[in-house]
């Protein structure tokens, strides 16, 4: 079993997201998972990821607060424990558009390395 206590998440650069701040809570340790990875992102009143997609799919969990995710111009707005997939080549955005902190769990597998 591969534990990680919540005060030693290490913090990391998610690309193209504003007015946010994202833990690796599993992931890319040698002794971690061999699948995929899970982040927790806090997003601040007006943060937000995108638009962009990616190769594979994501899972995206709202622990609290609410998200706005438009995938490909249609918008859903997303409520503590609601959860949606974001299938691989879907263009997506996040928004925290309400006046508190959102925080929400992500999982992504392991992008494939180049042959």
């Amino acid at each position: 079993m591969k534990v990680t206590r919540f005060d030693e998440a290490r913090p990391y650069d998610a690309a193209n997201h504003r007015g946010s701040v994202s833990l690796r809570l599993q992931g890319f340790e040698p002794d971690g998972p061999a699948n995929q990875w899970v982040g927790l992102s806090h997003y601040l009143p007006g943060g937000s990821a995108g638009p962009d997609s990616s190769t594979v799919e994501k899972i995206y969990v709202v622990v609290s607060g609410e998200i706005a995710v438009i995938v490909d111009g249609r918008e859903t707005v997303l409520r503590r424990y609601d959860s949606c997939t974001i299938a691989p080549g879907e263009t997506r955005e996040v928004v925290n558009r309400s006046n508190d902190t959102s925080t929400m769990l992500v999982i992504i597998p392991y992008i494939p390395a180049a042959a």
